[in-house]
Parts: C-alpha cells; structure tokens; sequence
C-alpha cells in the first residue's frame, strides 16, 4: 500500500496540497492566532489546532492532503493531531534528532505526519530533515535534554549515530507538503535567515492505532472506524467567539503537553 518511496525512505515530498490563494488564506489564520497568543508562540503551546479553531479542522481535512495521505495510509484514515511549527526570522528554536513515536502514546497501526508550508521552508530558514530508511529501525532509545530553544516537549535526542552526510533536508514551496514515518529518524536547525518560517503538521493515523492515555479524541476524516479504539470530534470546533477559542486551546494545549511528558514510548509507559 506504501509509495515505494515512502516505503524504502520513510519520507516523501514534495506534494501540492494548496493552492496560492488557500496558503495565503491558512497564513493569516495562523498569523492573527499567533499575534492573539503574545506574537511569537512556541511549537508546544499551539498543538491540537484542529479542535479549536475551525480553519484548522478544514486544513486538516483537505482533500488534496488527504489524497496524499491516503495512497499511504489506505482509504479509513482519522486525525490525531494539528500542530504549528513556527520560527521566526533569526530564530533560535532546533529540534534534536528524534523519532515522533517514542512519546506520542501510540502503538499498533500506521501513523504518518503531513508536514505543510505555509511559507518557504528551507535550509536557510530551518526546514525539516531527516534520516533515509531509519523509520525500518525500532523505536530506539532517546535521552531528555529539556534543552533551551528546542520545540520539543522534553528536548528528546535519540541515542544513535546520526551521519550528517546522509541527512536530506526537506525543501518546500508555499502550500506544498511532505510525508514523513512514525519511526523516522528527523529534526531540525535554527533559522538563519531574515525570513520566518511557517509550517502546520498534521498527524494521521489508520483505525487500528490504540492510544496508551484517556481523554484523547480523534477525527474520522475519510472512510470508516471499524474498529472502535476511539471517540471522535461530532464535526468541526464551535465556540461562541474566538477568545473562547483561544481560551479553550489554551487548556487544551496544556492538558496534550500534559499527556506526552507523562508518557513513555509507543507502549505508554510512565515518562523517565
């Protein structure tokens, strides 16, 4: 069912998933949502975007993304999460070496990310990298740094050797995508440039997926659950204004930061 890039690199890009006229539209969002939230927000305080602010949801639910998706994923594919990853011009925000499905509480099934620019992302600016085929390894040990500036919820490293030779940076346009495995060894540097960069995650997963912590709810974005293993949003976020909005994300980011520093690896754990 995989891409056959996808499946020997455990990455692929790069896909059009908007249209000029959409990214400028999502941007604005974003940008009006990060000016409500002091201006310049950090990846861990807007996470779980889709449960709160409509734009997102739609985002999330795309049907150029999920076409994309789909081709890896098969046809019943639900939502876990929608995340901005924001750096700012000269920004010194990093993400360390890391696999996504040491801490996410997840195990069985498929999972990818949908990583989608909604500005130049680039080496220059900080873009994605990542390690090609290390999403066959396992879930390999990682070490907490709770570094400064990393965007990470505990500043995880893993504990591998990581030849920089072998790193594929993962350029993208405005409005284009990439893929990218649970398992995949990835990071990121800090933004050299003079140009923010701006890039909304989406995590995707197949019915089968089990989530290790309670409370958590998914979207059913295409096909159908026969499984049963969650309980899904009823639609997209409805709130009276947007600082109820916010209000609601802001508890809602705390309790999801919450839940991944508290557990430990696909097997939900206790975190170290």
């Amino acid at each position: 069912m995989y891409g056959s890039r996808y499946e020997r690199d455990g990455f692929d890009f790069p896909f059009q998933a908007l249209t000029r006229k959409e990214t400028e539209r999502y941007r604005r969002a974003y940008l009006d949502l990060s000016v409500r939230l002091g201006g310049a927000p950090k990846a861990i305080e807007v996470s779980q975007l889709h449960a709160h602010f409509d734009w997102a949801y739609e985002l999330a639910l795309h049907p150029a993304i999920l076409d994309v998706v789909e081709k890896e994923l098969g046809p019943d594919i639900l939502v876990w999460g929608c995340q901005a990853f924001p750096k700012q011009a000269r920004d010194p925000g990093f993400v360390t070496m890391h696999q996504d499905g040491t801490y996410w509480g997840l195990k069985s099934g498929e999972i990818t990310t949908a990583w989608i620019a909604l500005t130049e992302s680039s080496p220059e600016n900080g873009c994605m990298r990542v390690l090609p085929g290390s999403h066959k390894l396992p879930i390999l040990p990682h070490v907490d740094t709770f570094a400064e500036n990393n965007q990470l919820t505990r500043g995880q490293r893993v504990q591998a050797q990581v030849d920089e030779s072998e790193i594929v940076d993962i350029t993208l346009q405005p409005g284009e995508m990439s893929l990218h495995h649970v398992r995949i060894i990835h990071g990121s540097n800090a933004n050299f440039s003079d140009r923010p960069r701006i890039g909304i995650v989406v995590r995707y997963m197949t019915p089968e997926v089990e989530s290790a912590g309670p409370g958590q709810k998914a979207v059913l974005a295409r096909g159908e659950d026969r499984v049963g293993n969650w309980d899904f949003m009823k639609g997209p976020p409805r709130f009276e204004n947007v600082d109820a909005a916010i209000a609601s994300h802001r508890d809602g980011a705390r309790k999801h930061l919450a839940a991944l520093t508290h557990t430990d690896s696909a097997a939900g754990r206790p975190g170290r």
